[in-house]
């Protein structure tokens, strides 16, 4: 039992790490921002949440389909400043969409908290590989 626990703290402290090389001013960043990377989709940050203790963001990539914008992949993360932590929440795509937390935050999906943050961890590498890094939005890129 202690070898899950201990790796679940090392995932979420690596992907708050892995968070802050993509967002280097997550902390300061008020509402939005995006990275624009030459061959790859745009990548979107919105901070829908923010107290000293938890920040929760919404991190996504969207692409044109039949005039509608359509989220491939939109993940929603929580991030713990304090603790230097991150875990993801919900994903959603094309094809449906998934969440770690259900009944008003009382009950654990495990196996889809393991997928999520698996996936999350995999994304930002991924993210970091290709260039990614996302600034705050100025009013004259809105």
């Amino acid at each position: 039992m202690k070898t899950t626990k201990h790796l679940s703290q090392d995932i979420h402290t690596h992907l708050y790490h892995k968070l802050f090389d993509v967002i280097p001013d997550l902390l300061t960043i008020e509402e939005s921002g995006k990275s624009v990377v030459a061959g790859f989709m745009n990548l979107n940050l919105d901070v829908h949440y923010r107290t000293p203790e938890r920040i929760i963001i919404a991190l996504s990539h969207y692409y044109r389909q039949y005039g509608d914008m359509i989220p491939d992949p939109d993940m929603v993360i929580a991030v713990y400043p304090l603790e230097e932590k991150a875990e993801a929440l919900a994903y959603q795509d094309t094809w449906g969409s998934r969440s770690v937390y259900f009944d008003n935050g009382v009950t654990v999906d495990t196996k889809t908290q393991r997928d999520l943050n698996s996936f999350l961890n995999q994304w930002l590498t991924n993210l970091i590989m290709q260039g990614h890094y996302i600034k705050a939005e100025t009013a004259d890129e809105g």
